[in-house]
């Protein structure tokens, strides 16, 4: 029986709710998905409540209950490798690490080299095992670990293989490893395993917790290396402290399987508001073998770096989101055509900022002074507006891109309930990504 995330979840106060993660082959308890599923028609409901940006406040009960909804499906982020998904460009924050396993593949090499050489000079024949990342995984292999694990539709061979897939609030990856055993006077490998580790971090946008589980899947094994076990521990570094870390040691076989299961908090204020940090959870552990003189070197797969901030516009509420750019969509026939129609004109034909598939972002502007100067720049109350229409400018006012605080602009005069619709519908964005001070985005016409 696979064990996931189950009494952690219990500790948030939260299970079936945000969090909860739990999951058992025979009696399947609801996670995150399941809940936003259940409860996405409430919030379709709900969404047209939500301020235009210009609206919000510092603090809101509307709000504070809004952001604690489940977000529609329609509004969920497509997921991203993080080694190319938009803001690569930025640097890893400092005393953080990339999550590329394999940045560390030398090391681990070295490692292994020394405790040979120190068994051979000590005249000790017991086996020596090292565990090592490998190359990518099969399609095959893919295949069968998304199956027996339950990790997002999106976690598998289209792109989470070898590295991190993320969206606003989820990171998934499926890493190959090997366990080699050696006899240190001889050379001779005796023992062969080789495996998966399936890695996913998930978060809430209203929590100050995020959950990291991982699972170790044997895909073959022989010699001395058959029979191994594997445990470990949960680790964090930055703004952030572990509150729950499970990783026994449990026997691996084709069909047992490890896992290891981690709560972590932020340790940023929660007061004054305005403060954020990033935090960055690593699952550790070795493997053992009554066949073996000791365990094996210490493997480490760090998750993407998280962002933790009690700075969101209207909310008094701390969130937590991954590494990724979302981008704001408008469709040319969907509920704001006009709108639609001039954003992309005004990306296009006049070359303005914030156009998917560029990395010429926008960066969100929460100062209510210089968003009311970068409307008032665009739109004058002079400016005459026919009937049953009012003035859009693009970039929008609430970016530091707007017509004062950026410079170039466009302007255009467009049905008056889709200009205010549209402005609602970027609260709405805003809201639900935890889009905070100098954050970017983009906006992608379709």
């Amino acid at each position: 029986m696979r064990k996931l995330l189950a009494s952690g979840a219990a500790t948030l106060g939260l299970l079936g709710s945000c969090l909860g993660a739990a999951q058992a082959a025979d009696s399947p308890t609801p996670r995150l998905h399941d809940f936003v599923r259940t409860a996405r028609d409430s919030a379709l409901d709900a969404r047209d409540l939500i301020p235009a940006p210009d609206d919000l406040d510092e603090s809101s009960q509307e709000l504070d209950d809004q952001i604690s909804a489940p977000v529609p499906e329609d509004l969920e982020a497509a997921p991203a490798p993080v080694s190319e998904a938009p803001g690569t460009d930025d640097s890893t924050p400092d005393g953080l690490v990339t999550p590329n396993p394999q940045a560390d593949a030398q090391d681990d090499e070295a490692d292994c080299q020394a405790r040979q050489a120190a068994a051979l000079a000590a005249g000790d024949e017991s086996p020596v095992s090292c565990v090592s990342w490998g190359a990518s995984a099969s399609a095959a292999e893919l295949r069968a670990a998304v199956t027996a694990w339950p990790t997002p539709d999106w976690c598998d061979d289209h792109g989470a293989n070898g590295q991190w897939y993320v969206n606003r609030f989820k990171a998934c990856g499926v890493f190959s490893a090997n366990l080699t055993v050696t006899n240190p006077r001889t050379g001779a490998v005796v023992g062969r395993m080789h495996y998966l580790t399936v890695a996913y971090a998930y978060g809430v946008r209203d929590i100050k917790t995020w959950a990291y589980q991982v699972e170790l899947l044997q895909v073959s094994a022989s010699g001395v290396a058959v029979g191994s076990s594997a445990g470990g521990k949960g680790t964090c570094a930055g703004k952030c402290k572990v509150t729950e870390s499970k990783f026994p040691s449990q026997a691996m076989s084709a069909s047992g399987e490890p896992v290891g299961q981690f709560f972590l908090d932020t340790t940023i204020q929660t007061s004054p508001k305005g403060q954020k940090g990033d935090g960055q959870a690593s699952a550790k552990w070795r493997f053992t073998n009554p066949q073996w003189a000791g365990p094996s070197n210490e493997i480490s797969l760090p998750t993407p770096p998280v962002r933790c901030d009690n700075a969101l516009p209207g909310t008094s509420k701390t969130g937590c989101v991954m590494p990724y750019i979302p981008e704001m969509v408008y469709a040319r026939n969907g509920e704001f055509p006009e709108l639609a129609e001039h954003i992309e004109y005004a990306q296009t034909t006049k070359n303005l900022p914030g156009r998917h598939g560029t990395k010429r972002y926008l960066t969100r502007l929460t100062d209510k002074v210089k968003r009311k100067e970068n409307r008032d720049t665009a739109c004058p109350t002079t400016l005459p507006r026919p009937a049953g229409k009012q003035c859009d400018e693009y970039p929008f006012a609430s970016t530091w891109q707007g017509a004062k605080t950026g410079g170039d602009f466009s302007r255009r005069m467009i049905n008056g309930p889709q200009n205010e619709d549209g402005g609602r519908a970027l609260g709405r964005f805003y809201l639900y990504n935890r889009i905070i001070e100098k954050d970017k985005f983009l906006v992608w016409i379709k």
